[in-house]
């Protein structure tokens, strides 16, 4: 019993001794001129970030609405809705189909978002907007609205600016207006 005993308590001494050596005051990362890169971004767009914003693409054979709410605890809520149609060609006549939604893609979504500056291909480094949602009651089809790290531009008092991920403008931007807009179709 007193071997048992002693080897509790040198047990409990040896732990308490490795926890010391374990642990540090400060964290190491392992990208710290990364890390720090993220604070920069984070405390510069971040606060510009919070609000509503929307996008709207339309064409002749295809329709696109977003409108994105961003919050302060790194979450958001959306909305979108897609409509598209064809060109075809009835009795030597070219027409358009009826505009048809995207069932699919469209709808109100929840989700997760964070700046980081990072490559998440292992490539150039450089800031991107994380997005991670899913559609609220899309539980057929369980599509992911959102799961993307999309270039970063920028943010300010009326525009937030990334790489397009469904539609953009002229090269490759999506622009973002900031407002509660409905779409326009």
């Amino acid at each position: 019993m007193k071997l048992l005993k002693y080897y509790r308590q040198a047990l409990l001494l040896l732990a308490a001794t490795f926890s010391f050596w374990s642990c540090s005051s400060e964290p190491e990362y392992v990208d710290p001129e990364a890390h720090e890169r993220t604070i920069q971004l984070n405390e510069k767009y971040a606060p510009l970030m919070v609000g509503t914003w929307y996008y709207e693409n339309t064409n002749d054979t295809h329709r696109f609405f977003e409108r994105m709410t961003f919050k302060a605890d790194s979450t958001f809520t959306g909305m979108r809705k897609w409509q598209v149609r064809k060109l075809v060609t009835i009795d030597g006549k070219e027409r358009y189909t009826d505009w048809e939604s995207i069932e699919s893609l469209e709808g109100t979504f929840t989700g997760t978002w964070s700046l980081r500056y990072w490559s998440p291909d292992g490539n150039e480094k450089r800031d991107y907007l994380q997005l991670l949602a899913s559609f609220d009651n899309n539980t057929e089809w369980n599509y992911m609205a959102y799961s993307s790290n999309v270039a970063f531009d920028y943010a300010n008092a009326t525009t937030l600016c990334f790489r397009g991920i469904y539609y953009n403008d002229d090269g490759g931007w999506a622009h973002y207006q900031r407002g509660d807009a409905e779409p326009s179709f």
